[in-house]
């Protein structure tokens, strides 16, 4: 246990994590207490942690095993920027850089150790590790073993000394491709079928999975809660505010609701979540502090009522409901406000540059799965690098109600060829800026002007080159580099660049809220002071029609007003809340319909 809360306090402290993702936590514990270990995880899902967070809770040093000179080399400098003592020994050291590794080696200061199964393998080398506090060995992208082998890298094959020559100190071994005779091979060959194995799938089926445009929360959560029975749901909410009036607005409506947030008192959130473990029909509308530990096997939805930081986290909130295998329910909503505001809370993190960026492109891949063309499942296995067996669902809501596409196979290899005619080497905004025939000053240093794709997109806004880009990475055509953002082709976007297969594309998928439509209904029952509040808003709205010689629905429709003088919004963020506001209403009268709102508190 004290071990599990070191490992805890790692997670959090050093890498920046809330929780641990999967079976990460019992990996390492496993580790800790002597066992080999046989991880077969997708790519994303967190492999490094497992032997990453050992090095930190071991005495001694980690070796790890990597084939590629370059991938150690990111990797150890990702660690460095994390305050971790990590170093690479390989053939682009100089002698002074292999002097200070074997002095830091030596006096116990270095942590983990990057290099090759070649020159670990060496005589000379596995006597000098000999002579070291050596507490793990981890063998990265462990398939190699049967890929290459003998034929190519026979010094993979020789991994399979270690074990025997180092009988006291545990192994791990990684890898997210391994079918079973691969991992058969790994098992026998390494091992001597002395391991444990953990495999992890990322399919949920019984779990329904929905994305609705974000027009109005309050009225999406009750439309959504209105013909269901009694059960147990979690909605999240991105602030504590959020949480109070949610809970409040269900509350209202009859709902056996509570709220769970960190700004609560213990003794209340203990109270809260024991009724939400006992009662068969409680609603818990939370904060993301909600859920860690919690295995309650009959939660029948969680839905989101703001977009979530990541794919990751996303998947582990709704991976608390359906846990009994019976159908449940995962509904999320989004808007233009919520990308925005995830943007910024990522730009604002007390952290590295490479801690940022890769929280861009996580978000990144999260509005893909927002976005997807076709089945949603698919989209969000894909990105932890599961490929099922199938081309739709049939349990989502684009399985269900198919979207209109068009034929775009033009447009996406036009994007493809920005792509590729700059190396591979940038992120989403300058291949934009190329297809759109903008001339930065990135641009014309490059000479990127003179490719032919500069300009070839004039024809189709950023916003919508952004929404293609995002579903050609839903469609496995494109991947954004976790490590440095830029965008990279897939073997099967090479496909579609030769014209070997098509892409078709949902045009509008980032979601552009539209001008409310007339309320023909007059105000619900208001409470006095909101229903004054609420006439007064309809006066200043005939003002600014007339000021513009529009009528005065162009402006808000009632309904609209009516959200404004029960909500009060302070900030933009809240106006952008209101029931009817996009963007462009927005910026052009949050600021005007805030202050008239606090002058008539």
């Amino acid at each position: 246990m004290g071990q599990q809360k070191t490992a805890d306090i790692i997670l959090k402290e050093v890498f920046g994590y809330g929780e641990f993702r999967d079976r990460q936590a019992e990996i390492i514990n496993d580790l800790m207490a002597g066992r080999n270990i046989l991880t077969v995880m997708p790519t994303g899902a967190g492999k490094s942690l497992c032997f990453q967070i050992p090095a930190l809770l071991f005495d001694g040093l980690t070796i790890v095993i990597s084939p590629l000179i370059s991938l150690m080399q990111n990797q150890v400098e990702a660690l460095k920027l994390l305050g971790i003592p990590a170093a690479t020994l390989n053939s682009g050291n100089s002698s002074a850089e292999n002097r200070d590794i074997w002095h830091n080696m030596q006096d116990g200061s270095l942590k983990l150790l990057y290099i090759s199964p070649e020159k670990l393998m060496s005589e000379r080398m596995l006597e000098a590790v000999q002579g070291l506090t050596v507490s793990l060995f981890a063998i990265d992208e462990a398939h190699c073993i049967s890929q290459w082998g003998a034929a190519f890298r026979p010094e993979y094959e020789a991994l399979g000394q270690l074990h025997k020559r180092f009988p006291h100190i545990p192994i791990i071994a990684l890898t997210a491709t391994a079918d079973q005779a691969t991992r058969d091979q790994i098992c026998e060959k390494i091992f001597s079928n002395e391991v444990k194995t953990y495999l992890t799938g990322f399919d949920r089926p019984n779990i329904s999975l929905n994305v609705e445009i974000k027009n109005g929360w309050k009225q999406q959560l009750l439309r959504f809660l209105k013909n269901r029975s009694p059960q147990n749901g979690i909605v999240y909410c991105l602030s504590r505010k959020k949480t109070e009036e949610a809970a409040r607005l269900l509350q209202e409506k009859g709902h056996n609701a509570l709220t769970y947030h960190a700004g609560m008192m213990a003794e209340q959130r203990a109270e809260n979540l024991n009724r939400f473990m006992a009662e068969p029909d409680l609603i818990m509308v939370a904060t993301i502090a909600f859920g860690m530990g919690i295995d309650k096997a009959d939660i029948r939805f969680v839905f989101h009522t703001d977009l979530p930081a990541s794919p990751e986290a996303y998947y582990q909130e709704i991976g608390r409901a359906g846990r009994d295998g019976k159908p449940a329910e995962a509904h999320m909503l989004y808007g233009m406000d919520d990308i925005r505001m995830r943007r910024m809370f990522i730009d604002q993190e007390d952290a590295a540059e490479d801690h940022r960026r890769r929280g861009h492109q996580r978000l990144n891949a999260l509005l893909a799965y927002a976005e997807a063309p076709e089945c949603r499942r698919l989209s969000l296995l894909r990105y932890f690098g599961d490929e099922p067996d199938y081309e739709r669902c049939g349990n989502c809501d684009l399985c269900d109600n198919p979207r209109e596409t068009i034929e775009a196979t033009e447009i996406g290899q036009k994007i493809l060829s920005a792509i590729y005619r700059t190396g591979q080497s940038f992120g989403l905004g300058h291949i934009v800026d190329i297809l759109t025939g903008k001339e930065t000053d990135r641009i014309r240093q490059r000479g990127d002007d003179q490719l032919p794709t500069f300009g070839i997109g004039k024809d189709l806004g950023i916003n919508d080159w952004k929404s293609i880009a995002r579903q050609l990475m839903a469609r496995g055509f494109v991947l954004s580099d976790m490590e440095f953002g830029s965008l990279k082709i897939t073997d099967e976007g090479f496909r579609l660049l030769k014209g070997q297969t098509d892409f078709r594309y949902r045009p509008d998928a980032i979601v552009r809220k539209t001008a409310t439509r007339k309320s023909k209904k007059t105000a619900p029952d208001l409470p006095q002071e909101d229903d004054d509040l609420f006439q007064a808003l309809k006066a200043f709205r005939k003002e600014l029609a007339a000021a513009r010689g529009v009528p005065a629905y162009i402006i808000f429709s009632d309904k609209s007003l009516i959200d404004m003088a029960i909500c009060r919004p302070q900030t933009l963020d809240q106006f952008g809340e209101i029931y009817g506001v996009g963007a462009g209403k927005k910026k052009e009268f949050g600021e005007r319909f805030i202050t008239f709102i606090a002058v008539k508190r």
